[in-house]
């Protein structure tokens, strides 16, 4: 191992800057996330007060955590095909234990969607690899780079298959369309704090192999892929904020909404991919956008998942009428929330996700690609009515609590046939400690945008 500005041939393990901006977010998430599980998994009597039944087992839980996040910091700075793969499934085998490590019915069903989705992902993926390496034979990402610069026309066919089913495979681990079913039903079953997992920290590493595949390995290809990628971002955003806004109801799913959002946000990211063209010689400018974005995405949804596993506790049901009259009960929690969805949204205080599309929107303009920026602002604009929405639900009147808590029958789970109505919304230390990061990292990062926008600039980001 050695830290490089840029990564010398036959590396397979590269400490640049590219690597660390990606790694402080990368376990600075995790950190949140096991402060969001600490009741679900805590040994009596650690805080009885606030412990809930959910069966997860705590030793088991915490390892597989820390594996999954081993293999996604161990991605980041991967430079060959092998390494690569590897830590991806590192990152994604704990994952599907972590989904079904809840003792119900939804968590077994959610989780094996996820595992065999996964595996169609993971067997594509591999088939790509093999493919590239017997057409350049080379595993190393700049090695690959130069043999398809300069192709042997028997294997072009070959070598541009294989690329292809590499990206698709990556594709999936970020959830774009259409690679994106398995996210809402994954996230829905999944303990809540896992769900975070899954939508940061997951999603955070395969967009960096992504980045690094196609930034680095398959660059000569630009001219194909950028294109193909510019694509799927227009869709993939438009169907996440499409489906979301259809979401965005006070019957509508909480998590669920999250997951479709999420998915929308996977769009802005990919956006930058999309201006690639010949031979990818503009990438370093433009792609370390999407790393920009990648890090103040991981602050507001971390911190809208924050509160989200907050209310779940006492209010099972899970829908957006949950947060009905927040302001008034906790308002604490519901202006924490509601700068989340704000940020998640671009609209003043959260200045921090206002900023972050606007970086992207210049590298979309800076490219040339002139439809693709025109998709995302109107897709901006969906994002809006959902996030004002569930936004407006927090300062709405709570007279209607009691009527909406016996309209879901009493649902099972943490908190019992109370946990519904008003006054009764605990919020275990922990979680009170992961939303005033988050918060309190919002709020510096709307103040001070170049803390994050610094990494467009570092030297030997990308390549």
């Amino acid at each position: 191992m050695r830290r490089s500005a840029s990564p010398e041939p036959a590396c397979s393990y590269v400490v640049s800057d590219f690597t660390l901006v990606l790694q402080l977010v990368l376990i600075g998430s995790a950190a949140v996330v096991v402060l969001l599980s600490m009741p679900m998994t805590a040994p009596r009597p650690w805080a009885d007060e606030y412990r809930d039944d959910s069966g997860v087992p705590s030793g088991e839980y915490h390892f597989l955590l820390l594996a999954s996040a081993a293999g996604a910091a161990t991605l980041v700075a991967a430079r060959d095909l092998v390494t690569l793969v590897v830590a991806l499934e590192t990152l994604s085998l704990p994952s599907f234990a972590m989904v079904g490590l809840r003792r119900d019915a939804r968590a077994g069903e959610a989780a094996l969607k996820y595992f065999l989705m996964s595996v169609a992902s993971t067997a594509v993926l591999l088939f790509g690899v093999s493919l590239l390496y017997g057409a350049t034979g080379a595993v190393h990402l700049d090695r690959v780079a130069e043999a398809l610069a300069d192709p042997d026309p028997r294997l072009a066919t070959v070598a541009a298959t294989g690329a292809a089913l590499v990206l698709a495979g990556f594709a999936f681990k970020v959830a774009t369309v259409p690679f994106h079913f398995w996210v809402p039903d994954t996230y829905r079953g999944a303990p809540v704090p896992v769900a975070a997992y899954l939508s940061v920290v997951s999603k955070t590493a395969g967009f960096a192999g992504l980045l690094l595949l196609a930034g680095i390995g398959l660059r000569p290809y630009a001219h194909v892929w950028g294109p193909v990628l510019a694509v799927l971002a227009a869709l993939t955003m438009t169907v996440g904020n499409v489906v979301a806004a259809r979401v965005a109801t006070g019957s509508g799913d909480a998590v669920r909404l999250l997951a479709w959002s999420s998915i929308a946000q996977s769009g802005y990211v990919l956006v930058p991919f999309g201006t690639a063209a010949g031979d990818g010689a503009g990438l370093a400018e433009r792609l370390p956008a999407s790393v920009a974005y990648l890090a103040v995405y991981a602050v507001m949804n971390l911190g809208a998942f924050a509160v989200v596993t907050a209310v779940a506790r006492d209010r099972p049901a899970g829908v957006v009428g949950d947060y009905r009259g927040l302001l008034r009960e906790r308002p604490a929690l519901a202006l924490a929330m509601a700068f989340f969805l704000l940020c998640l949204a671009g609209l003043p205080p959260g200045l921090m996700g206002l900023f972050a599309k606007v970086t992207v929107f210049q590298a979309v303009v800076a490219g040339g690609t002139g439809w693709l920026a025109v998709v995302m602002a109107v897709n901006v604009v969906i994002g809006l009515s959902y996030s004002l929405v569930w936004t407006a639900q927090l300062v709405a009147p709570g007279e209607d609590r009691a009527a909406s808590a016996a309209a879901v029958g009493g649902a099972g789970g943490v908190g019992g046939g109370t946990s519904a109505t008003v006054g009764t919304l605990r919020v275990p230390a922990p979680f009170a400690v992961a939303i005033g990061l988050a918060f309190g990292l919002g709020a510096a990062l709307s103040v001070a945008p170049q803390i994050v926008l610094r990494v467009l600039t570092l030297p030997g980001l990308v390549g």
